[in-house]
């Protein structure tokens, strides 16, 4: 149960999301439509990936009360998340969240992937992970040795207003494995039984693991500074829509200037 309550409060911390830096966002393509058969080369979305950047964001959540003299007081622990997040550059929704959860007092460290809503929650989530140039080799949608992927199993743990979070528990193996491969491509199942599949790059993530949190001040700048973009972004969208939508059928003609 406390395992739960706790996955809980991380799914909103995920849900929230990061965005870097605000010209990473900026640099994205707008995702492409995704596969409907679960194949090993991820679509087109991922090529604009290798711009993107993981980055660990921490904070201090509430763990428990406990009680000290017979007084009440809340115990506080840091929880860190190295995470990265694709973002729909023209709608400003998550597409996809990767992160490491590190849990202050825990030994144990898990590895979450969080996907929009409506995907079924009993096949699972299953991951391929891609050597550094076959990821280079799918960026060109050039053919790849499958055989050489590597496969990853992540249970469903939570859904919210956010999407659903599934997460395996975090080896030192798959930890040299987002330092040393490409990226990975996601697979889940919508309603429909098609296969959704969310490309990942692991460009930047041993460096964010290894280093120091995010400075919040600057963090919080960036996320304004997105929504700044995203927003000019949809702007221009609507007003060109706009300039090239036709005249509505049966509209008078315009009335000709009086002499």
């Amino acid at each position: 149960m406390e395992r739960l309550r706790r996955a809980g409060a991380v799914a909103v911390v995920l849900a929230a999301g990061t965005a870097g830096m605000a010209a990473t966002v900026a640099a994205q393509q707008a995702p492409t439509k995704p596969a409907k058969k679960a194949t090993s080369a991820p679509p087109a979305a991922a090529q604009g990936d290798a711009k993107n950047t993981w980055v660990k964001l921490c904070e201090k959540m509430p763990l428990g009360t406990m009680y000290i003299n017979g007084k009440a007081e809340t115990r506080y622990g840091l929880y860190c998340l190295t995470q990265h997040e694709r973002i729909d550059g023209a709608t400003g929704r998550s597409v996809v969240t990767a992160a490491i959860r590190q849990m202050e007092g825990e030994s144990k460290q898990f590895f979450l992937v969080l996907v929009p809503l409506g995907v079924l929650l009993k096949p699972g989530m299953r991951a391929a992970l891609y050597p550094k140039d076959l990821w280079e080799k799918v960026q060109k949608n050039e053919q790849v040795d499958e055989s050489r992927l590597k496969g990853l199993k992540l249970d469903y743990t939570l859904c919210h207003g956010g999407g659903c979070t599934a997460e395996a528990e975090t080896t030192p193996e798959l930890i040299n494995d987002l330092k040393t491969f490409g990226g990975m491509v996601v697979f889940a199942v919508n309603s429909q039984g098609e296969a959704l599949a969310f490309p990942v790059a692991f460009t930047g993530f041993e460096k964010a693991y290894a280093g120091n949190p995010a400075d919040p001040q600057q963090y919080a700048a960036g996320r304004q500074a997105l929504k700044q973009i995203i927003a000019q972004r949809q702007q221009e969208l609507a007003e060109q829509q706009k300039k090239q939508a036709p005249p509505a059928q049966g509209a008078p003609p315009p009335a000709a200037a009086k002499k």
